[in-house]
């Protein structure tokens, strides 16, 4: 007995590695056979050599909650993270994947999007090393990408932002291949904005959308990444004690019409989730039904397809137990290690749960509770993955028992109910096209590609005009009327001066999205006072922001005003932008 608990102890803690997509429709990957048009040689080497999971989810249907449920291995709606611009306080509470396993000898690492706070503290939640690039502007990183240590602080890489998330992880396995790691590798692929370079974007020639050939190019910019990791893996002979997972963390978004606009900003992002129904934002299958592919040579028996339903926060649950750490009740993940390999069977959870907003859902072995609003319906997902057909009336007994189990599990969630806010019109028509079979709105003209720039500012809400030496921006509806830039990369702490005058009192200032902040978070705006005036008026007002700041709203009074420059400071008074409308 003593010399097979010898034997054991000597068996190395397995390295584990999540690769986490963004906003990857479940159809992208060309192992799900369902586009003909989609090239992941290397993510199919994995899915051939491992499980491909065809019913694994995320928890929920957008990034921060679907990143915040992946990292602790909790449904996020339990520590207050329901949705995209939200506080982070509960989640900065909770324990991370890579702080538990620092307890057990792990050495932790992280590249890409992080979507969780400033990633100056991505370290304050146990990763020792950390690359964060997710664009193609400076990130912020503590180690190289050959692998040496650097002071912690702004990098200036020049590689495209996916290359450089890619030779990162090759870097930190360098840094690390002697010892049991954990890494997380975090591609900001295929979503917008849409920028992937000509080298990939000439592998795909001929007709097609654009944003769809951005899409496969951006994605085949992950799979040689994928390559790459698995070459370096094999360089250092750990491939067959490194567990891998590759998860995206929500659907495609489509935006119902699916609209080619050019510029590859807001909007489609070019990947598709057929044949799965609905999209980014909702609890369809199309939301949070996922490309899910887990892999370790030699442990889990390749070439199979697992169809029991699986979710992101089993990631945890399974590097944790690998690591031999002690269960943790807190978890709501399950270590699928057991099941994947045949020492367990039957399926790994008897129900998974969802809230997002106004949405909430259950699964419960091929049945399927899906809420929106005062809506409700019930899917056999062993005859119709698709939701095409509710089959609420004809199993109410069903739909009763799996609703009561649903507002039991929402009853301990942060806020308790099984809807947080009421649903917006534009959920509405996604119910209404998706799930009622009503007809599709009329498409929304793409207001970014269709509005002239002045000096790169667009208008909202107004219209704008250089004249009589100022921009004159007049309201165009009943809206707040605003003028906006992006493509900023400014520091934290800055100050904008204005110089403007009003026919009318009322309030301006200014509002800011930071570094990524997917939308402009309601506490993030600074207002002054504006007194009717035919003289130039000079405002000066602090924007405290904590991240570098990327987009920038000046929201202007009810009747509109004459801006006669706008100044962007740094905290020393330095001019960092200066735009003058006229002479």
């Amino acid at each position: 007995m003593l010399a097979v608990v010898l034997h054991a102890a000597e068996v190395p803690k397995p390295n584990v590695i999540v690769i986490f997509t963004d906003d990857h429709g479940f159809s992208d990957l060309s192992c799900q056979d369902v586009q003909d048009d989609i090239k992941t040689p290397h993510i199919d080497a994995l899915a051939a050599g491992g499980v491909r999971m065809t019913s694994g989810y995320v928890t929920a249907p957008q990034c921060v909650p679907s990143r915040a449920g992946l990292m602790s291995g909790r449904y996020q709606n339990r520590f207050g993270v329901e949705s995209n611009g939200q506080s982070l306080d509960g989640f900065n509470a909770q324990q991370t994947i890579a702080e538990r396993l620092k307890k057990a000898g792990y050495a932790t690492g992280m590249t890409g999007k992080w979507h969780l706070g400033p990633p100056q503290k991505i370290v304050t939640h146990g990763f020792n090393d950390v690359y964060y690039k997710m664009a193609n502007r400076p990130g912020w990183a503590n180690f190289d990408l050959d692998g040496s240590d650097r002071e912690p602080g702004v990098t200036h890489a020049k590689l495209y932002h996916l290359d450089a998330n890619s030779a990162a992880a090759c870097a930190f396995i360098k840094r690390h291949h002697r010892s049991p790691f954990f890494f997380y590798c975090a591609f900001r692929a295929p979503h917008v904005p849409l920028d992937a370079p000509p080298k990939y974007l000439k592998r795909f020639p001929g007709k097609m959308p654009e944003r769809r050939r951005q899409a496969l190019a951006m994605l085949a910019a992950v799979d040689d990444g994928v390559g790459r990791i698995m070459s370096t893996l094999r360089q250092y002979n750990i491939e067959e004690r490194t567990l891998i997972f590759f998860i995206g963390d929500n659907g495609a978004p489509l935006k119902i019409h699916k609209i080619d606009a050019p510029g590859g900003g807001p909007g489609w992002d070019g990947s598709l989730n057929d044949p799965l129904n609905g999209e980014k934002g909702m609890l369809c299958e199309g939301g949070i039904r996922v490309p899910f592919v887990v892999y370790w040579k030699g442990r889990i028996k390749g070439g199979r397809d697992y169809d029991h339903p699986v979710i992101s926060v089993d990631v945890a649950a399974t590097a944790v137990a690998l690591a031999g750490l002690p269960v943790d009740s807190n978890l709501d993940g399950v270590n699928l290690i057991p099941f994947l390999c045949g020492q367990k069977p039957g399926a790994p959870h008897e129900t998974l749960y969802w809230r997002w907003i106004a949405q909430s859902a259950v699964r419960e072995g091929k049945w399927k509770y899906l809420r929106g609003g005062a809506r409700e319906y019930l899917f056999d997902l062993d005859k119709d993955r698709e939701e095409k057909r509710s089959v609420l009336q004809d199993y109410p007994d069903i739909a009763k028992r799996l609703r009561v189990k649903l507002a039991k599990w929402a009853s301990e969630l942060q806020p308790p109910g099984i809807e947080t806010e009421q649903m917006p019109a534009v959920w509405e028509q996604y119910f209404d096209y998706y799930l009622d079979g009503k007809p599709a709105p009329k498409p929304r003209p793409n207001r970014v590609a269709n509005r002239a720039t002045i000096h790169g500012w667009i208008a909202r809400n107004s219209t704008a005009t250089i004249k009589a030496g100022s921009l004159q921006v007049r309201p165009a509806g009943k809206s707040r009327p605003f003028i906006a830039i992006m493509g900023l990369n400014l520091p934290t702490r800055i100050a904008a001066v204005a110089r403007l005058k009003t026919e009318q009192a009322g309030t301006a200032g200014f509002a800011w999205r930071q570094a990524g902040q997917e939308r402009f978070p309601a506490n993030q705006v600074v207002t002054f006072a504006c007194r009717p005036s035919t003289d130039w008026q000079e405002h000066c007002v602090a924007i405290p922001a904590t991240n570098k700041v990327i987009h920038i709203r000046m929201l202007l009074p009810a009747g509109g005003a004459d801006v006669k420059s706008i100044e962007l400071q740094d905290v020393d008074g330095k001019v960092l932008k200066t735009w003058r409308f006229g002479k």
